[in-house]
């Protein structure tokens, strides 16, 4: 079974169910359905026409589930629009359904997640992380989602910032998660760059670019994570710098400066630094202040201080770690590092262990526990 297939093709199934009339909700509970009866179905016969399946499969499941509803003209009227089996058009719809998921009835936040869990593939786990928030406070707010967009035509879709949050979130989990939605993201949003002449979308394509050329060397062989500062700069795709770079140059001549082409000008200074000692930590945290300037983010402040700690020197950055809540995912671990910079590695070694514990998935929490073992072995050697 392809898993990465099924995953594929769901966006344009869902897409083609929502044109045909059915509501969001209640396409997305088919396409669900479809994608169980090919797990099940499939290995044993397989179809010739993978996505013409789906769309035939999920728009019966649309249509058994409508006629348990009370309006039985309604249920026959839809029964006459099934469509005939065979080959589906080669149209990809995914960015289109990005933009139907933003609609105006919902908050940023609400179609933000919606359509992560809907057309992203995300769990709901990884959404609450992503948002900061608890799993079951995601999931009322998905819940809540569905129900305002339950029966309505999706005919007038959301705006451009909606779009880029999302397109940002998946990249950032395909980029760092547990599933691989990275390529899939920067695809989207090339697409999107092509469509639309706006700084942000530049903005955000340069910042993926430059932050995925520096993939390969982001892991160990055995899958360890290799911090930005040890990674060997000979593995990162240049080509992808380079355009990532000249994106950014283009956009940032516009002056319509916004937080995604901070985000793209740190990590495109990073990129061009020929070495960690080489990087220009000042600019770095100049443009930090920018990026809290435009969203006012507890991460980015955190980030800041990690900055600030390289610049001016540890301690600086343990008290610009101090004015921040040290509940933040990955507080404990800044703190860790930057205590270790300090030459106090009893408290760091301690901190890197309690970061391991709260660390949100298995190559960190081993990233972590490491650090704390070889602080350790230096402090009893």
């Amino acid at each position: 079974m392809n898993e990465v297939l099924l995953r594929s093709l769901t966006p344009s199934v869902l897409a083609i169910l929502v044109r045909r009339g059915a509501d969001f909700a209640a396409a997305e509970d088919a396409v669900q359905d479809a994608l169980v009866e090919a797990v099940r179905v499939w290995p044993a016969d397989p179809p010739r026409d993978a996505k013409g399946w789906l769309v035939t499969v999920a728009w019966r499941k649309f249509l058994d589930a409508t006629r348990a509803d009370v309006a039985r003209r309604r249920r026959e009227d839809r029964l006459d629009e099934e469509p005939a089996p065979g080959p589906a058009p080669a149209v990809d719809d995914t960015l289109q359904l990005y933009f139907l998921c933003a609609h105006p009835s919902l908050t940023p936040s609400s179609a933000v997640a919606l359509t992560l869990r809907a057309v992203g593939g995300l769990t709901t786990r990884q959404i609450a992380q992503a948002y900061l928030v608890p799993e079951a406070t995601m999931a009322q707010r998905i819940s809540r989602a569905k129900r305002t967009v339950a029966g309505v035509r999706f005919d007038r879709p959301g705006d451009v910032a909606t779009v880029l949050r999302v397109l940002y979130l998946v990249f950032n989990e395909g980029y760092s998660g547990d599933i691989d939605l990275a390529a899939e993201a920067i695809r989207l949003t090339r697409q999107l760059a092509a469509q639309i002449d706006h700084p942000e979308v530049a903005g955000l394509l340069a910042l993926m670019l430059l932050h995925h050329a520096r993939r390969a060397a982001r892991t160990a062989p055995d899958a360890s994570l290799v911090p930005l500062t040890e990674q060997d700069r000979g593995r990162w795709d240049t080509k992808s710098i380079a355009e990532g770079v000249e994106i950014l140059q283009a956009a940032l001549a516009r002056d319509r400066l916004g937080e995604f082409q901070a985000q793209a000008a740190i990590a495109a200074l990073h990129a061009d630094a020929p070495t960690a000692e080489e990087t220009d930590w000042v600019q770095i945290v100049e443009w930090y202040d920018e990026l809290a300037r435009l969203t006012d983010s507890p991460v980015v402040r955190l980030n800041r201080a990690v900055a600030v700690g390289e610049a001016d020197g540890p301690r600086a950055g343990l008290a610009a770690l101090a004015a921040l809540d040290d509940t933040l995912p990955r507080h404990t671990a800044v703190a860790a590092y930057l205590h270790e910079r300090d030459g106090d590695l009893a408290t760091a070694a301690h901190l890197y262990a309690e970061a391991a514990q709260k660390a949100p998935n298995l190559a960190e929490r081993d990233h972590l526990t490491r650090q704390a073992a070889r602080l350790n072995a230096r402090r009893f050697r």
